[in-house]
């Protein structure tokens, strides 16, 4: 996720992307290295790693591809040293098949929406903005977007939804508003879906509320029609047999669940010993695959937040690769 808009043309003006001091540290880039951004975004992190490392060559996929497209324009300078596909960051293995890699010395993913997208209404992420209801990353793919979440799913699908990958504490209430307000007329804007969930929250709650009460059903919506969780899960099972020993691979997150996910399965791959606590002598004989470059994550200092406030809520966790790892299947291959 790009914190802010960058990108090359003069009409728009270039902004530093979230964590880059950090990232790059985190990344350590090396002359002549391979590295993945499987969030390329608007290329800020990319052009970064790039100018860090001479010589070194970048494998950058994003499902945007109006993002892909300014990623594109910003990188060309640096000609064939990079590569750019329109995937998933899930599907990182078959665009390093592709361009002949069996290795990266680094890997990054940055993940959320991106200013991009959250800036066009059109686009259908936000309610600031009065937009259709969309959310799609690729809104050129065939995925549902949030208009069918909203119009077609079930009342306790929607309480799921916003529950769960919102953390909504209001999701019954939100979801029983939204299912008596599409029985009378179906929810099309972004605008008519706030105005449904601001009033679904209880006054008291509404005057205490330090964020419009949409937000959190607008993250989820979103989260939902691009399978977020499910993307991270398939990354974070793939990566580790791609990095040599002293790779690394850097996760920026924005939301909690996500940073869970990121920070169980790091630790796991941390960890020596797996046998049962009750076994005197170790018999499995694991050793750690990874050491963590911090035990907690890594946030923006403040003088990054004021200068871009969607840093506030950025996690960075990084590792380094110590151990091998058996290779899986190609994450394109699986069903």
């Amino acid at each position: 996720m790009q914190a802010d808009m960058g990108m090359a043309s003069e009409a728009r003006p270039r902004h530093v992307p979230v964590l880059l001091e950090e990232t790059l540290a985190a990344l350590a880039p090396v002359a002549g290295g391979r590295y993945l951004d499987g969030t390329v975004g608007l290329g800020g992190h990319a052009q970064a790693i790039l100018e860090a490392a001479p010589e070194s060559r970048l494998c950058g996929l994003d499902r945007d591809t109006e993002a892909l497209e300014l990623a594109r324009e910003r990188l060309a300078p640096f000609g064939e040293r990079v590569r750019l596909f329109h995937r998933r960051y899930s599907e990182f293995a078959g665009a390093l098949e592709e361009l002949g890699w069996d290795f990266v010395n680094g890997a990054l993913i940055d993940i959320g929406v991106s200013s991009l997208q959250l800036d066009e209404a059109e686009r259908g992420f936000s309610f600031l903005g009065d937009g259709p209801l969309d959310m799609r990353m690729d809104a050129a793919s065939v995925e549902r977007s949030a208009w069918h979440w909203v119009n077609r799913e079930s009342f306790a699908s929607l309480k799921e939804c916003i529950s769960t990958l919102g953390e909504e504490p209001q999701a019954g209430r939100i979801a029983r508003a939204i299912v008596d307000a599409r029985q009378k007329t179906p929810i099309e804007t972004t605008a008519q879906l706030a105005a449904l969930v601001e009033q679904a929250y209880p006054p008291a709650w509404r005057a205490k509320a330090r964020r419009h009460p949409a937000t959190r059903t607008f993250q989820a919506l979103r989260m939902a029609v691009n399978d977020e969780l499910g993307e991270l899960e398939r990354f974070l099972d793939g990566i580790l047999a791609w990095l040599p020993l002293g790779g690394r691979l850097v996760v920026i997150t924005f939301h909690s669940l996500e940073d869970r996910m990121v920070k169980h399965a790091m630790r796991h791959w941390a960890e020596g010993c797996r046998c049962p606590r009750h076994v005197p002598v170790c018999r499995c004989g694991h050793v750690p695959e990874v050491r963590l470059l911090a035990k907690k994550p890594l946030i923006a200092q403040a003088e990054e937040v004021v200068a871009n406030p969607r840093a506030s809520s950025a996690k960075l966790r990084a590792v380094e690769k110590i151990a091998e790892a058996p290779r899986t299947e190609s994450l394109e291959g699986r069903a």
